[in-house]
């Protein structure tokens, strides 16, 4: 009798391991999730629901986009710590968690949806989150 397979995205939502389908795939498409330590990178790849999964490391920022932004920051030698900052387009709050990670003062984090940033940006004092704005 074969075994139930589940979407691996879907997995790590529902053994907790990822806060959002969005979160998981995102870890996985890092390299950061491994069954029977290698890596998988197929957010859509089916696997048992007994598979042992570990993650690798957790994302230090709300979305793949802090990376690049981070990189930016250093690239430009730009500092914000003490700074009030403009995240355009803020979308999950990628730039929001870098700059808040970098010290920022306070972040305006604005964009045209609404419910998307993630949940402790949304939380944080330091985040004034303006939503339905383009």
């Amino acid at each position: 009798m074969a075994k139930h397979k589940t979407r691996l995205d879907q997995l790590l939502v529902q053994r907790g391991m990822a806060e959002t389908r969005s979160k998981a795939q995102a870890l996985i498409l890092a390299g950061s999730v491994r069954i029977g330590g290698a890596a998988h990178t197929k957010a859509g790849e089916l696997v048992p629901d007994d598979a042992e999964l570990e993650l690798a490391a957790a994302l230090p920022y709300a979305s793949r986009g802090g990376y690049k932004l981070a990189h930016a920051l250093d690239a430009f030698a730009l500092e914000p710590s003490g700074m009030v900052a403009l995240d355009v387009g803020a979308s999950t709050g990628g730039f929001t968690s870098v700059l808040l990670q970098r010290g920022a003062a306070r972040v305006y984090a604005v964009d045209v949806g609404y419910g998307i940033i993630d949940w402790r940006l949304r939380q944080d004092a330091r985040v004034v989150v303006i939503e339905r704005t383009n």
